[in-house]
């Protein structure tokens, strides 16, 4: 199993999600940190948590232009050799049992969409992995979405196809499968754009619908002030596209990797 991180200039949120990883009882075989163009903090730390971590990490960078977080998606799915691989963002801090969760739930002919609570951004530098799980927390109002931080006794999975809470930060797909609708599609550019909602489309036209999972697989996001989101108008019209046209491959994706 590999796990592919985003990351953007957050360095102490990195940070805080890679010490998550640190915790984890079934660590990935891999991990692919996708760095759109972050400063020499945030090299810094990958570059000391590789050293603790004992796996094989990559830290693939390309200087920030925009927002361009699906080139270095791909790249890494390019790479990756797992079979099965696990994307999370760079300020989402995983439950322990994060990456055993998709290994468990991981099932040929779907993909998987987890799920995320919010630390309040006034209580984020106070929040850290070992503090998890954080019912206190959720109780005094610091975490909102608190349904969706907890591990229940046992997971809720509905299987769908439907574009509602198609999330980056918490999905699983085999690689074959990503490889057989040309990766993320990289003419999204900009922040929280839709392509994440992209892929997902695609692999439904392919005949592979989502397992939509609450109770596992858990993560806990680090709130921060929006980006701007300039091409928003732009992408949402591309993705009305692919959901009308049923297509399954993009035209510029995962193949120019190769």
């Amino acid at each position: 199993m590999a796990l592919i991180i985003s990351a953007y200039n957050q360095p102490a949120q990195l940070a805080k999600a890679l010490r998550g990883m640190l915790l984890q009882t079934r660590r990935p075989d891999e991990v692919f940190i996708a760095d759109d163009g972050s400063g020499n903090e945030t090299r810094a730390i990958i570059d000391r948590w590789r050293q603790e971590v004992h796996l094989p990490v990559y830290h693939l960078w390309h200087p920030h232009q925009d927002f361009r977080k699906v080139i270095l998606l791909n790249k890494a799915v390019a790479a990756a050799t797992s079979e099965y691989l696990v994307f999370t963002d760079g300020d989402c801090v995983p439950h322990p049992k994060f990456v055993a969760d998709h290994a468990a739930l991981a099932e040929k002919g779907f993909w998987v969409q987890g799920r995320r609570c919010f630390v309040c951004e006034e209580f984020v530098h106070e929040f850290a992995a070992e503090k998890i799980p954080a019912f206190g927390w959720m109780l005094s109002g610091k975490i909102t979405g608190a349904a969706k931080g907890v591990r229940w006794p046992f997971a809720i999975i509905r299987r769908d196809t439907k574009q509602r809470g198609i999330i980056g930060c918490n999905m699983a797909f085999w690689r074959d499968d990503i490889v057989a609708v040309n990766g993320f599609d990289e003419d999204y550019i900009g922040w929280g754009t839709g392509e994440d909602s992209d892929i997902g489309t695609r692999l439904y036209h392919f005949g592979r619908p989502r397992k939509f999972v609450y109770g596992r697989a858990i993560t806990f996001h680090l709130n921060h002030p929006p980006a701007p989101r300039g091409h928003h108008a732009t992408s949402l019209a591309r993705l009305a596209k692919t959901i009308s046209s049923k297509k399954i491959r993009c035209e510029h994706g995962l193949q120019q990797h190769f």
